[in-house]
């Protein structure tokens, strides 16, 4: 009987229809840790589909915790970014429930590039993964370790719902 369940299970989670980009209109949130060197904390994304492949959105990340050696005022922890999405699930065609994203972004810190992987198990809920990396720093001058958090290299990982 426990063979007879498990089989069932694997072939209703094979054949579910839940695809991670539907394009137009599409409606994306994702909540996540962000990890960055002597930091973490939170990010929280919205996504909104222009088109079959396109999308535009806002993020915002605060870091929680810092390393106790860094000074960081509140707009050191605080990160805001607009963003343009790629989406190439339906171009790659890995899995329907799969999608990659690369993008640019225009934050309060630089402008930046940033990669992103999402995978949906159901119509609602998936996780994602997110790599971001600043491009051009609008402060040209060498940074100081509080000023480095969000203008360097950061990993959001997390949870992805549809809307």
């Amino acid at each position: 009987m426990q063979k007879l369940i498990l089989l069932a299970a694997f072939f209703s989670i094979t054949i579910c229809n839940s695809q991670v980009f539907i394009g137009t209109n599409d409606n994306k949130l994702q909540l996540a840790t962000n990890i960055q060197d002597n930091a973490s904390g939170i990010n929280i994304s919205y996504d909104y589909g222009l088109g079959e492949n396109i999308s535009v959105g806002v993020t915002s990340s605060y870091a929680l915790s810092i390393n106790d050696n860094i000074s960081a005022s509140f707009g050191d922890r605080f990160d805001a970014k607009v963003r343009f999405n790629a989406h190439l699930g339906s171009v790659v065609k890995i899995d329907d429930n799969f999608d990659i994203y690369p993008g640019l972004n225009l934050s309060l810190k630089n402008f930046g590039g940033h990669l992103g992987m999402r995978y949906f198990f159901s119509d609602g809920f998936g996780i994602f993964t997110e790599f971001n990396v600043p491009l051009a720093k609008y402060n040209p001058d060498v940074l100081d370790a509080g000023e480095k958090l969000h203008n360097q290299f950061t990993l959001n990982l997390g949870a992805a719902f549809n809307l």
